[in-house]
């Protein structure tokens, strides 16, 4: 992981909550790791094999044909559509890695989209 200066006390936190919670989990082939990013203005979400070191399958709402009208649909559709090309991949079981975040807000609409795709985790 880049090291990078972060001045808010906010950002801090959540940087050594994302490292504890990544201790603890890990990818594989078979079960691997839905993360979650979330920046101002946009939602990604991937599966990580972390033996491999290889992303299998993503989506964000930067992905062509995304139409949402709120930030939670956003994450919802984003979920949704993950679990979409997941099942392409014949992937069915993930471990959720939200990343730092809250559970909360689109972090949350994403996991209930991707588990109403089809995802269980």
């Amino acid at each position: 992981m880049a090291t990078r200066k972060i001045k808010s006390a906010k950002g801090v936190r959540r940087l050594r909550t994302k490292r504890s919670i990544r201790r603890r989990i890990r990818g594989t082939a078979d079960r691997p790791r839905l993360t979650v990013f979330r920046s101002n203005r946009n939602l990604y979400a991937q599966l990580v094999d972390d033996v491999s070191g290889r992303t299998l399958a993503s989506a964000s709402t930067l992905d062509k044909g995304h139409e949402a009208d709120s930030p939670v649909h956003a994450g919802l559709v984003v979920g949704e559509r993950l679990a979409e090309r997941a099942t392409e991949c014949g992937i069915s079981q993930v471990i959720f890695d939200r990343n730092g975040y809250r559970y909360h807000g689109r972090v949350r609409s994403l996991a209930e989209g991707a588990r109403k795709g089809g995802l269980n985790f």
